[in-house]
């Protein structure tokens, strides 16, 4: 874990923001227990504002409750997978179709370095900073639709999937990066096509699904039914 000592404020929200970028950025494995004791010596605060962020977290089912003392990471199982894959597809193709109406030769421009830096970190075998890249990416074209509450919804997804992301860019193997994809949706945002922009991140997430779902059926630990 490499969370940083919150500032002084709104410690309760400033730990929740914390905690879920952490999550988010697959800081933390599937089924790690996290002692709220340890994550408030981290944060630099007494425990009641990590419980409560714990318990916020618990609620959007980012985090499981197992005592007073301790929450875990879910575990990411085929069942889960599937459900937030579903749901992901639905969110990320509106945000997608949205973005394609709002799309500047600027924002484009953007698009093209971070795929672009995306595909040299992925082939030089650096997973974290892949993940990060490929992350950048997505939310970069996600923020272009407007709608804060909707890019909101798609963060809450990426909380569960943080994890287990990180976990298998970092020891899965992955042959689709998301180039070929990536290239068309930033396509179809210069053409303004909604309808060509929304395929086109469906097909990226569908195609990158696939080593992911081999990840999961090949590892026991995390393929659980």
């Amino acid at each position: 874990m490499n969370i940083q000592p919150l500032e002084q404020g709104n410690l309760s929200a400033r730990a929740y923001i914390a905690l879920r970028e952490g999550l988010i950025a697959g800081q933390f494995r599937p089924g790690q227990r996290l002692v709220m004791q340890d994550l408030a010596d981290q944060l630099g605060t007494s425990v009641t504002p990590v419980r409560e962020a714990c318990q916020r977290l618990v609620s959007e089912r980012g985090l499981e409750l197992r005592s007073g003392r301790f929450v875990t990471v879910p575990a990411m199982t085929l069942a889960r997978y599937m459900e937030v894959r579903t749901i992901r597809l639905a969110l990320e193709g509106l945000a997608t179709s949205l973005a394609a109406d709002n799309a500047t030769e600027s924002d484009i421009d953007r698009l093209i370095e971070i795929q672009t830096v995306f595909k040299e970190v992925d082939h030089a075998g650096d997973p974290e900073q892949a993940f990060r890249y490929n992350r950048d990416f997505h939310f970069a074209v996600y923020q272009l639709s407007g709608m804060e509450m909707l890019v909101a919804h798609i963060e809450s997804l990426w909380v569960s999937m943080g994890p287990m992301l990180t976990v298998f860019f970092k020891e899965g193997e992955h042959k689709y990066i998301g180039a070929t994809e990536h290239q068309h949706v930033i396509s179809a945002l210069r053409e303004k096509n909604p309808a060509k922009a929304r395929t086109a991140m469906e097909r990226d997430l569908i195609l990158g699904g696939e080593d992911f779902l081999r990840f999961l059926r090949t590892h026991e630990e995390f393929a659980v039914t």
